[in-house]
């Protein structure tokens, strides 16, 4: 999936980068040509035609493989950045792979592919430099109503589901995730954002994430947040642990992991297992 940070966060992580890759060896290189992409599961399609966001919407959808056999519901995780050509096929190889440990049960995975991602993913700002990453940004309200009237009633109406739904990302899928949780926490069970771009409209959702959480009812849920070695994508997690720690809400269970050993490139990939095991085991 793209990599989003804050400015000064993205020249260091291509300085980095480069600094990297001019010590690298050659064979190093063709090793890394040569890896293979992840085989595109056997999967539906089908287009939502969005009112919220005035467009049509395709949606991927992977059922287990137990699906197949009786009347059985399961849960749902649902992920942005889910097209076919970004992190729909790999969260179902992850996926698969856990079912078979027995790490966690066997769920429904919904991946919504991006049309205009930086606009669905992030809330309004008020600096100038957010606001130029993108032609158009500030429509997570709208992605969020697309998400819970719309896509919801779909999937329950094509599928076998129950209540329990679960939604997975990072960077700016991750900041939109904990937008959500913060702003409606009762549309999912389970919440993993990883290295969330809170740094967004200069943290002003953290900075307003006080009187949300005492507005949380005592439904349970859980919450799994985990940061890189890039302070600018970790300084709002951090926060929102602390507020978490000083006033836990009830039925709330959440866990927060600093991985200073991974970047912003690889947090996703290493954690997406740990992570997904520990919100549907």
């Amino acid at each position: 999936m793209p990599i989003e940070q804050s400015p000064l966060a993205s020249v260091r992580l291509i300085f980095s980068a480069l600094v990297t890759m001019s010590c690298v060896a050659a064979p190093m290189f063709a090793q890394d040509a040569a890896a293979p992409p992840v085989p595109i599961p056997v999967h539906d399609s089908f287009t939502v035609v969005s009112k919220a966001l005035g467009e049509p919407r395709r949606i991927n959808v992977y059922t287990p493989a137990s699906y197949k056999n009786g009347q059985t519901r399961f849960p749902v995780l649902y992920m942005p950045d889910g097209g076919l050509d970004e992190d729909f096929p790999h969260i179902v190889r992850t996926v698969d792979s856990l079912v078979q440990a027995h790490a966690i049960r066997p769920v429904i995975v919904v991946g919504i592919p991006n049309t205009v991602r930086r606009r669905d993913l992030t809330g309004p700002t008020r600096v100038k430099s957010d606001s130029a990453i993108a032609p158009v940004v500030g429509g997570s309200a709208q992605f969020r109503a697309f998400v819970k009237d719309e896509l919801f009633a779909e999937i329950q109406k094509r599928y076998r589901t129950t209540s329990e739904r679960s939604i997975v990302g990072e960077s700016l899928a991750g900041l939109f995730i904990v937008e959500t949780f913060l702003r409606q926490p009762d549309m999912f069970t389970h919440y993993v954002a990883l290295d969330p771009s809170t740094w967004w409209n200069a943290g002003a959702l953290i900075d307003s994430a006080p009187n949300l959480i005492k507005a949380f009812n005592t439904t349970p849920r859980t919450l799994y947040l985990a940061i890189s070695d890039i302070k600018e994508m970790g300084e709002g997690v951090i926060r929102l642990d602390k507020l978490l720690r000083a006033s836990p809400p009830k039925g709330l269970s959440w866990s927060f992991r600093e991985r200073l050993d991974l970047v912003h490139s690889t947090i996703f990939s290493a954690l997406e297992g740990p992570a997904l095991a520990s919100s549907l085991r």
